[in-house]
């Protein structure tokens, strides 16, 4: 899914056929796509997929092979890095260890010309957005990782830009200051109204905090839309096995009617799913199906989940207990493949035990069924 551009609307940025080529490999392959104004969209995609291309030829660092970007509706190719009115933030933030919290964040309105008195009033709105009122006289090394990171930020949203950059700048912080920090770069990103383009592979990042995500893979955007859009309506099997976690099955299409397809697996085990992402499929394709965990009923009597249109009977193998986030390991006793099951928070499987027989179900609305993929780093159910 290349072609996103509304050419009616309007963009703080946007992206028409953009192209870049390093010899005969092709990292961005004719991608388009538009971020109105105020939006914090991502760009999520495996190390290699061309994410950071893209950030970088918005930013001026790296010029397109072919295709146009475009700025507050003009072109800014021949625009030199430092003219530009975009930002860029790095995994490493570039503070001034010589300068305080305040001259850091004042530095780039002094390059500019502004008055003191502009410069004061603009450090100490910015000090107070990022949560870090009256600290301008602190040393860096006085700040905390997280608090360090909202200087650099700030320190490129005083500038007004129309787009900060931002090439994965929680990947050096420790995993409990990261989630923190989730949290804070969306409030800053409100409370300073810029457009945001973040780049990342790690996709909890781009889900908690984002409005629109670009799927990245191979050059390509595989599909944009809504944090839920991609995680309950992804359009390929890419996305449906790249966002969220998954069970997989792979299969081949035995029957097909109005309300969805049969599949058999390479280990016999029949499946009813529903056609995902547009798709018809014949019979005889192959097929990958996805069910996420949460979306499979657990239970000890097999009568709960009689009814179900997929059942299975497996033996649980270890809880992995993350309190509302906890899940089951079931080991699926015709095949020996094991089903990653959500747990409810309830707290009423708190008892299981490794061993025990459990019973699964899902319904066929749940088991969503794509053209198989040659490698979708998922591991299949009975692999």
């Amino acid at each position: 899914m290349n072609d996103t551009t509304d050419k009616a609307a309007t963009f703080d940025l946007e992206c028409r056929n953009l192209v870049r080529r390093f010899g005969d490999f092709v990292a961005v392959d004719d991608v388009s796509f538009g971020i109105p104004q105020g939006d914090f969209f991502s760009i999520l995609g495996p190390s290699g997929c061309g994410k950071t291309t893209i950030l970088r030829m918005m930013a001026g660092f790296l010029q397109p092979t072919s295709g146009d970007i475009l700025i507050k509706e003009n072109s800014v190719l021949d625009m030199p890095p430092n003219r530009r009115p975009v930002n860029m933030v790095f995994q490493q933030l570039a503070l001034f260890p010589m300068m305080s919290v305040g001259e850091n964040i004042a530095y780039g309105l002094q390059r500019k010309g502004l008055g003191k008195s502009d410069i004061a009033d603009k450090v100490r709105s910015a000090l107070d957005r990022i949560g870090l009122p009256g600290s301008g006289d602190k040393s860096i090394k006085q700040l905390s990782g997280g608090q360090q990171q909202r200087v650099a930020i700030a320190r490129c949203l005083v500038l007004e830009p129309a787009a900060l950059l931002l090439d994965e700048p929680l990947g050096a912080l420790d995993l409990k200051l990261r989630e923190h920090m989730k949290i804070e770069l969306k409030k800053m990103q409100d409370k300073f109204g810029t457009t945001f383009i973040y780049i990342t592979h790690d996709q909890s990042e781009a889900l908690v905090m984002s409005d629109h995500v670009a799927v990245m893979n191979e050059g390509h955007f595989e599909q944009i839309g809504t944090p839920q859009d991609l995680y309950y309506h992804p359009d390929t099997a890419f996305v449906a096995a790249f966002v969220g976690e998954t069970n997989r099955w792979h299969g081949r299409v035995e029957q097909i009617n109005k309300d969805g397809i049969k599949v058999v697996t390479a280990d016999g085990v029949p499946l009813l799913a529903t056609s995902a992402g547009g798709e018809q499929h014949q019979a005889g394709a192959e097929v990958d199906i996805f069910v996420r965990p949460e979306s499979v009923v657990i239970a000890t009597d097999a009568d709960r989940v009689s009814s179900m249109d997929n059942r299975i009977t497996g033996d649980l193998v270890s809880i992995l207990f993350n309190g509302a986030n906890s899940r089951a390991l079931i080991r699926d006793r015709q095949t020996g493949g094991e089903l990653d099951v959500a747990l409810p928070q309830t707290g009423e499987f708190s008892h299981l035990k490794r061993g025990q027989e459990v019973h699964l179900g899902w319904g066929m609305a749940q088991a969503k069924a794509f053209a198989a993929l040659t490698d979708s780093g998922t591991k299949e159910v009975g692999t």
